[in-house]
């Protein structure tokens, strides 16, 4: 007779197997799938991408700069340098790592792919903003200069990827850099947020939960060696100067009060019973998340009203004409709306 015991511990074995085999993302098999993926012309593009980020940015790169930018050993980086430099794409000069004229171009065409696939990834997915990046920087090396093109035709020749940067133009043109770090202002200087570095993954995170996004206007209000704080959209932020340096900036000369400290107060404040007005969507909310807020009917001037919280207190029903639809917090602090007050007032 079988042990019923033993057969419970057979069957966990089992699913412990295929977890460790075929874990998303983190599975045996997807670590070799990805590991087979990584292939000399990938690591090749990788490293023209990371040499033209280096000189855009006014650095140049090196063996030790594209070594830990590949992860692989300084041996293996030295190999890739000299494919490149027969290839024509690069050249080693006394001051570090130069891309050619056809080395820039095949970067900006792989700049070009990434972003594309970036804009795509916020408007036409459900991915979460920190997923965009990564998922890009897998598709990026599959497309052809004749699939980005036709990728870019079916989204309307978008400009900017949904982290503020420019998207190349099919002739591999961009518009001159703009903008300064925010670490440049001093207090009392405001500026209008342009674009958020979407590396490293757990900045970026953080610059994502305190609800900053391009367009957003701030004023700053003090800074020093382990902090700097500023106003947007009437809250008040700290970052440490590694998180601040990764947001760009374009000055502006008069701050406008109410974009500055206007509070901006979200759907997931409203209690029980409360009755708010929508003003706006967060600009943190694209692609399919937005698209199903719009089609619930939450567009400017549409009255909602919170009925009640589930048990654990998340999601909570709101009533949006006429149909109770229930949205978790995070959904709900999108949602942009006249303090309960005003909109009373306004009904009045």
């Amino acid at each position: 007779m079988t042990d019923p015991a033993l057969n419970l511990i057979v069957f966990a074995l089992i699913v412990a197997v295929l977890a460790i085999l075929f874990w998303p993302k983190r599975g045996l098999v997807a670590l070799v799938a990805g590991h087979l993926r990584v292939t000399d012309r990938v690591r090749m593009e990788d490293a023209l991408k990371h040499l033209y980020k280096a000189q855009s940015s006014g650095r140049i790169g090196s063996l030790e700069s594209l070594a830990g930018a590949l992860g692989v050993p300084r041996s293996k980086a030295v190999r890739l340098v000299a494919k490149l430099e027969s290839s024509g794409l690069m050249q080693t000069t006394d001051r570090g790592l130069l891309l050619s004229a056809d080395g820039r171009a095949y970067a900006l065409r792989i700049v070009r792919s990434h972003r594309l696939w970036e804009r795509f990834l916020a408007d036409r997915t459900g991915l979460t903003p920190v997923e965009w990046h990564e998922e890009a920087e897998r598709q990026e090396h599959t497309l052809s200069p004749e699939q980005a093109e036709d990728l870019s035709a079916r989204m309307g020749h978008p400009r900017y990827d949904p982290h503020g940067d420019p998207i190349p133009t099919d002739r591999l043109e961009l518009p001159p850099a703009a903008g300064v770090a925010l670490t440049a202002l001093v207090p009392g200087q405001a500026g209008r947020i342009i674009h958020l570095e979407d590396e490293p993954r757990e900045i970026y995170q953080h610059l994502v939960d305190q609800g900053l996004a391009p367009n957003m206007e701030i004023l700053v209000l003090n800074t020093g060696p382990d902090r700097i704080s500023f106003r947007g959209e009437g809250r008040d932020h700290d970052l440490e100067p590694i998180e601040a340096a990764n947001i760009t900036v374009v000055l502006l000369a008069v701050p406008d009060p109410a974009a500055v400290d206007t509070v901006q107060h979200t759907l997931a404040e409203a209690e029980p019973g409360q009755s708010v007005t929508v003003v706006g969507i967060s600009p943190v909310c694209q692609g399919r998340q937005r698209r199903r807020l719009l089609d619930l009917g939450v567009v400017v001037g549409t009255t909602i009203q919170a009925e009640f919280r589930s048990a654990t207190g998340d999601p909570v029903a709101y009533r949006i004409r006429g149909a109770l639809i229930a949205l978790r917090r995070q959904q709900a602090e999108w949602i942009l709306v006249e303090p309960a007050a005003a909109a009373s007032e306004g009904a009045a």
